[in-house]
């Protein structure tokens, strides 16, 4: 049996990973984690005992605290950590840019991460488990108007470094998921697209238009396997894009 909690559990990525992990391993647990209740309630209603939703917003250190004991009391045990909630806004130019929402921001993409690798790390070095962080391509290069999530998720990459090397029982991973067809895209094209240079913003209408934007299943595939395979040695602390080819094995 393993047991893995996934953050941003309700939607778009999140979902499709509780989804396939539960149907992979039919004696898989999920800890699902997500501020839409209605959403975790359908999951929790579909798969019965196999799921413990936990609704409330990850940067509540309470929450994340109760979230852990209630894993650790009903299953026994955290085997992997699938650290997947985050938002996009503020997208706005450095020289407009609302520090506040950054501030924001940084609390979900960063600051709720660390917190519950922090409160996790105990359990997950019992098992040898596995650290799983969500990333972006945006991590590595500049997309005009997307400075603080871009560094968000590059201190992510070396937040899932960093775990690696002080944690020799511990295996972590961050990937990115490529563009997804989700929430955050469609936020893209209706709302925060009209602050960004109409060239940049044209690379994420011509995905959609043109239906190039990945199902959430294709990347949600190597979280999945990856929580419940476990991390490689060879992988362990990289970030990666999630087609490149030492994760093939991982997508189906």
């Amino acid at each position: 049996m393993s047991v893995t909690i996934v953050t941003g559990a309700s939607r778009g990525l999140g979902a499709a990973i509780c989804n396939l992990i539960l149907q992979k391993d039919n004696d898989a647990k999920i800890v699902a984690i997500a501020r839409s209740k209605d959403k975790l309630q359908e999951l929790a209603d579909k798969y019965g005992s196999r799921v413990l939703s936990i609704a409330g917003d990850v940067t509540d250190t309470n929450l994340v605290a109760t979230a852990v004991q209630k894993t650790v009391s009903t299953f026994g045990k955290i085997d992997s950590v699938v650290l997947n909630a985050g938002v996009l806004e503020p997208v706005q130019h450095i020289s407009e840019l609302d520090i506040n929402k950054v501030k924001r921001l940084y609390d979900v993409n960063v600051f709720s991460v660390m917190d519950l690798v922090k409160q996790t790390i105990p359990y997950v070095r019992k098992t040898g488990g596995n650290y799983l962080f969500v990333s972006s391509g945006a991590s590595t290069k500049a997309t005009d108007a997307w400075s603080a999530y871009g560094s968000s998720k590059a201190v992510i990459n070396h937040f899932c470094f960093s775990v690696s090397a002080e944690e020799t029982n511990i295996r972590t991973i961050s990937i990115a998921p490529g563009v997804v067809n989700t929430e955050m895209q469609k936020d893209i094209r209706e709302k925060f697209g009209k602050n960004m240079k109409s060239e940049a913003l044209k690379r994420f209408t011509d995905l959609y238009f043109q239906n190039e934007l990945l199902a959430p299943e294709v990347p949600a595939a190597l979280y999945a396997n990856l929580a419940l395979k476990g991390v490689p040695a060879d992988l362990n602390g990289k970030y990666l894009r999630y087609d490149d080819a030492v994760l093939a094995k991982f997508a189906t």
